[in-house]
Order: structure tokens, then C-alpha cells, then sequence
């Protein structure tokens, strides 16, 4: 199991020690190091200025939002920074929910979620093969686009770029039964939300016959301390934070899964607390059984034992939400 660091999105402004816990994770010898966006900071130029003060690392998105850009743009994002970084790039892309797309990208959210990101994948797949021009008759993503306030002048296009890897890795960040087994068929890995090596079963039976060599890239928030309790506080703050008011009220996927995997009742206090201003409240209604199953938290012996779970299954990368050089330290000395 390779080791990755997950720097995640800015909140008021950028992370000051991110290209410091960067070169620190290089130097322990993590395998890649990984950006995000929600509706802030976008998940590519903080990557391509750890890329530029790092040599070796991997680097992903974890994710990009496929509402926030076309699929060829995305495409020109990932072959570009391929190209910057020498062949050290993974594409990570997610839906994203309804909330966050109608909200901050002004376009509807697609009623077909699994043909969207079908299409989406295909489009950018085209792209890096390079193979011809890009064309897609799709329901989301037609290329060219001829719908009814189209000039009719568009014509398919091939990247004037070529790409450095035709196979650069897509991963696909999906919740639903359905849209994994859809992320094992179309794309080269699978970020997962809220992994718990204990209840792989909340996934759907996809997560059972993986395909060789396919990639399942969990976070999990890591965190070397005397107190478990304490520890998990940010933990809980997380969970929170997204099953309390990353979607509405009648349409949240991340609530979705953590009813699936075993919590129902407590998801949905959760989201009644932190909708109606409890936010605090909410944050204390996560249970701490499940902010402890799905992170690394506690002193050194107890992460080196909950770790060998993690071993187990079918986790090719965990990727670490780690706060310290300390930490990762730990964590790269245990997994060694």
C-alpha cells in the first residue's frame, strides 16, 4: 500500500506550510501528493507550484470538479501539467452534488449523473489518446456542440499538443453502488469517501472484483496523539461540515453514505442539527465509533495496529490528511 499526501482545498487563504509538507512527504518517500477544490481554490495551481518545488512526487487531484470546466479544458489542464511536471500527473475528477454545481457553477446538474460522467470521461480520454479529432454525440457533452443556438460552424478538433502519456490515470470519485461499479469499467482508479476497511460491503459488490491493477485511493485524516478523543475532534468536524451541509436537506450523498454504512439515524440528526444553525451541535452528534473507523487517530501503537486493516483490503494508496512533518514521519515508518 503506497503512501500519498492529501492537501485537500484552501479555506481563507492558501496553506502555508502545503509545499512544506510536500517536499517533507517527498522526502519520506510518499508516493504522490494530492489538491482539491470545492468553491474557493481551484485544484490545479496549487499543484503545479508544489510541482514546481518538487521533483519526484506523484501529483493528483482529488478532486476536480467536473462541473467547473469542460472536459477538453480539464484535458488541457492534466496534459499541461504532465507535460510541466515530467509524467508525474493523475486526474481525479467528481460530480460534485446538485448544491454545488446549480450553485456556484450555474448549471444544472445532470439528471443522468452516470452518463455525464461517462461522457465526460470519454471526452477526455479522446483528448489524450490523441488518436483524432475529438467528437461526441452526447446527451452532456457534445462535441462538436450543435444544439439549437448553435452556429453550425464548430468542427471537430485534435489537441495541437501531444500528450506526454495517452494513459495518464483517470480516477473517478464516486459514493453510489452504481457509480462504482461504473468508476471499475471506465476509469483507472477510485477515490473513495469515508473508506472504512471494515464495511467495504456499503459500496456494492463492485468493491469485491476489482480489475487488475485498477487504483482505490482512500483519504483518511491521520493523526499521531496521546488522546483519541481529542483527536478525532477535527475528524468529526469534517463529517459535520459535509453530512451536515454539503447538500440539502432531501439530497445529500454524503449523508447517503454514512446511513449505508450503518448510521442512518445519526446522519440524519446530523444534517437536522447543522441546517437549522446547531453547527456545533452537529459536530458533537458525529459518533465517535464512526469518525474512528474511517481515520488513523491516536498514539503510535494503536495506528500501527488499526493500519493493518487498511492492508488488508483492496487499498492500493491511502491518501493522508496529515496536520504535521511528525505524523507523516510516523505514518511512512509504520506502512515501511
Amino acid at each position: 500500500m503506497r503512501l500519498g499526501l492529501a492537501l485537500g482545498y484552501w479555506g481563507r487563504g492558501p496553506g502555508a506550510d502545503h509545499v512544506t509538507l510536500a517536499r517533507e512527504a517527498e522526502r519520506l518517500g510518499y508516493d504522490s501528493v494530492w489538491t482539491a477544490e470545492s468553491w474557493g481554490s481551484d485544484a490545479f495551481t496549487p499543484l503545479t507550484w508544489i510541482a514546481a518545488q518538487t521533483s519526484r512526487i506523484g501529483l493528483g487531484t482529488a478532486v476536480a470538479q467536473m462541473a467547473a470546466r469542460s472536459p477538453t479544458t480539464t484535458a488541457m489542464h492534466a496534459l499541461t501539467l504532465d507535460h510541466l511536471s515530467g509524467g508525474r500527473m493523475t486526474l481525479g475528477l467528481g460530480l460534485s452534488g446538485p448544491q454545488v454545481v446549480e450553485g456556484w457553477y450555474g448549471r444544472p446538474f445532470p439528471k443522468s449523473p452516470l452518463t455525464a460522467t461517462r461522457e465526460y470521461v470519454d471526452v477526455v480520454r479522446q483528448v489524450l489518446r490523441r488518436e483524432a479529432p475529438v467528437e461526441l454525440d452526447g446527451r452532456f457533452h457534445p462535441l462538436p456542440y450543435r444544439g439549437p443556438d448553435a452556429t453550425g460552424l464548430g468542427k471537430p478538433l485534435k489537441s495541437i499538443t501531444h500528450p506526454l502519456r495517452p494513459t495518464l490515470p483517470v480516477l473517478l470519485g464516486a459514493e453510489g453502488p452504481k457509480n462504482v461499479a461504473q468508476t471499475t469499467r471506465i476509469a483507472d482508479g477510485w477515490l473513495p469517501l469515508y473508506w472504512s476497511p471494515t464495511r467495504p460491503e456499503a459500496y456494492g459488490d463492485a468493491v469485491g472484483d476489482l480489475p487488475d491493477g485498477f487504483l482505490v485511493a482512500p483519504m483518511a485524516q491521520v493523526r499521531v496523539c496521546d488522546d483519541v478523543v481529542e483527536g478525532l475532534l477535527p475528524v468529526k468536524a469534517m463529517l459535520g461540515f459535509y453530512i451536515g451541509g454539503m447538500g440539502h436537506a432531501a439530497r445529500n450523498f454524503h449523508a447517503d453514505l454514512m446511513a449505508r454504512m450503518g448510521y442512518e439515524e445519526q446522519a440524519r440528526r446530523i444534517q437536522e442539527l447543522f441546517l437549522s444553525g446547531r453547527r456545533e451541535e452537529a459536530v458533537l452528534a458525529v459518533p465517535d465509533a464512526f469518525a474512528d473507523e474511517i481515520s488513523l487517530v491516536g498514539p503510535r501503537e494503536r495506528i500501527a495496529e488499526r493500519l493493518e486493516l487498511w492492508r488488508k483490503g483492496p487499498v492500493t494508496d491511502l491518501l493522508a490528511v496529515a496536520p504535521d512533518p511528525q505524523t507523516l514521519r510516523v505514518l511512512a515508518e509504520l506502512n515501511s
